[in-house]
């Protein structure tokens, strides 16, 4: 069976923030670009970041590129590449000025310069004391940068193909990539776009977990097409669970809160952080918050008639602020919570955040593989790609950072890889649509399956209980095997609705083929990984002098590679050198 054939200098896939300021590089540069998203652009996932956009530019006090570096690697528990995160952190000035050049309206100080705000883990003088680095639009800084680049876009005559969700890579007999394959939701109709050049941006894959902060969408559509293609997938067990989720509903409660004063107190009203991290207190690195919230639970502190939420204080913050600062945390106290924050605290609990390892690039956006060689025509950016800035935990405000530095990096790449290719486009190999018609085939015709949704659940709540916040061995080794037992339904599970227009149930089962690639990813690398560092704490990796709250720096500083083939496992050494400066040191994290 043939399909149509679409031509593009470069096809991006993923509207969020990455994708955009890629786009605005590609088609402010002349070539001819699509972009392809699940939703219009100004309703990806990017929209729903709150607290701000980290960047040195000392606006209310003294800052410097090189203590947000200093941050950055410690936040990643050392497992940043530190060449990566000095230049993502060297170009953060540049690229906030620059989205405010594009008309991103940022709160602004009395003398009119963009309003900063303190962020957990952001220090002055290389861990001294908070400093004010987050540039901040109230609590909607996602919504506002997404509408200023989708602007852009328009001026910049961007073509997007809304509602479409690309299925998989096209690779040739080479490895290098010429494009994906993309289904139109509406239609149902399938079509190839071949490309010169193909950024991946499809942000993450939260909706493995049962509890998370993550839209619907996020279902790591990047990364089960790059492993179902032979690419590997980097540091996959580490998984941020972001300290405030509103209790029952999972809907994210900025860290800008406690930036803005909130603090955060158990049953007896006590600020119960002084006891975890005494200098940094509630504005602590965020995995270090998250485990402090759930051992007041465990030990009985908790709140509520189970005791099994925290409260987020800010009833001694003014009105005024929190209608001025926060006016969307209070709307989504009020919807999701039923409590004002004005007058009383907000139930909280530690939900799955963000995905910090991904599809391994380098800090030029370009897909790397585990020799060093790039993917020849492939590159990727934001949440699904793993440069690896983050490492082991996330900074609070670098996500939204990442975005903006590497979509215009891999933007700039393209334009220089491109110059160099012919004018004339790779043919495309014999065949290169056989496996997707393949699976779409397989939906079609699947009877006595199993459910999607029943199967999707199963998965998500053996993410949840197996590989969460606190980490078990037994736990874990039950987890692959629950993990390898669930995709064997995946791969059996049957669409009930057959027909072609608006088929959600055909586009969730697909999102399905890509979630149950990403969960087996995380729950074998956590698996192997036999250290406590960043978000990935075991209960079987105790603090020790020789491992500092249980990290091995001599066995296991080093990024994990998993291969879809066999499940395989390989390893590759962290990069300690930075572009410019000294390396930063290893050191015991504490805040």
């Amino acid at each position: 069976m043939s399909i149509p054939v679409r031509k593009y200098d470069a096809v991006i896939v993923g509207a969020g923030g990455a994708g955009l300021r890629a786009a605005i590089q590609l088609s402010e540069a002349g070539l001819k670009t699509a972009v392809l998203s699940k939703v219009f652009p100004t309703r990806s996932h990017t929209v729903a970041a709150q607290g701000g956009v980290s960047a040195s530019l000392g606006n209310s006090e003294e800052d410097h590129w090189h203590w947000h570096m200093y941050d950055t690697v410690k936040g990643s528990d050392w497992l940043g590449d530190q060449d990566a995160i000095e230049f993502m952190c060297r170009k953060a000035p540049e690229v906030v000025v620059e989205l405010e050049h594009f008309g991103m309206p940022f709160d602004r100080t009395d003398e009119g310069k963009i309003y900063q705000r303190p962020f957990g883990g952001h220090m002055s003088n290389f861990g001294e004391k908070p400093v004010r680095r987050a540039c901040a639009a109230a609590d909607r800084t996602g919504h506002a940068m997404l509408h200023a680049l989708y602007q852009r876009n328009v001026r910049a005559q961007t073509q997007f193909f809304v509602e479409w969700m690309a299925l998989d890579l096209i690779r040739d007999e080479e490895g290098q990539v010429l494009g994906v394959i993309a289904l139109e939701m509406e239609t149902g109709e399938v079509v190839a776009f071949h490309a010169k050049a193909t950024i991946f941006a499809t942000g993450g894959a939260g909706r493995i977990f049962y509890s998370s902060t993550n839209a619907f969408i996020n279902t790591g559509d990047g990364l089960g097409m790059a492993a179902r293609a032979g690419i590997p997938l980097e540091d996959m067990e580490f998984w941020q669970f972001h300290p405030t989720g509103v209790a029952g509903a999972g809907v994210l409660i900025t860290e800008g809160v406690r930036g803005e004063g909130g603090i955060l107190r158990n049953d007896k009203g006590e600020r119960f952080m002084e006891r975890y991290a005494p200098n940094a207190k509630d504005l602590a690195s965020r995995d270090v918050v998250s485990r402090a919230m759930v051992t007041e639970i465990n030990e009985g502190r908790g709140c509520g008639p189970n005791k099994d939420f925290v409260t987020l204080d800010i009833t001694h913050l003014p009105p005024e602020t929190i209608m001025k600062r926060l006016p969307g945390i209070r709307e989504i106290s009020i919807q999701f919570a039923g409590i004002d924050p004005i007058k009383a605290p907000i139930p909280v609990v530690p939900t799955c955040h963000y995905q910090m390892g991904g599809i391994p690039t380098n800090y030029k956006g370009q897909v790397v593989l585990e020799d060093g060689a790039t993917v020849a025509g492939f590159y990727a950016a934001g949440e699904c790609a793993c440069a690896s800035v983050h490492g082991a935990n996330r900074l609070g405000t670098n996500s939204l950072l990442d975005l903006l530095v590497f979509g215009k990096s891999s933007g700039d790449t393209v334009i220089e890889d491109l110059a160099s290719m012919p004018k004339a486009h790779k043919e495309l190999p014999a065949g290169f649509a056989d496996r997707t018609l393949a699976r779409l085939g397989r939906l079609e015709s699947q009877k006595d399956g199993a459910d999607v949704h029943e199967t999707r659940l199963a998965m998500q709540r053996t993410m949840q209980n197996h590989c969460g916040v606190f980490r078990f061995k037994d736990k874990l080794e039950e987890g692959v095997r629950k993990i390898l037992d669930i995709e064997k339904q995946a791969a059996q599970t049957q669409i009930k609705d057959k027909s072609k227009v608006w088929n959600t149930a055909r586009v969730e089962a697909l999102e399905f083929d890509n979630l149950i690639e990403v969960a087996k990813a995380t729950m074998i690398c956590a698996e192997a990984r036999k250290e406590s560092r960043g978000a990935h704490v075991r209960d079987d990796a105790p603090d020790t002098p020789e491992f500092p709250n249980g990290r091995d720096d001599k066995e296991w500083l080093k990024h994990s590679l998993w291969y879809r083939d066999g499940n395989k496992l390989s390893y590759k050494p962290v990069t300690l050198k930075p572009l410019s400066v000294e390396t930063i040191a290893l050191k015991t994290r504490s805040y």
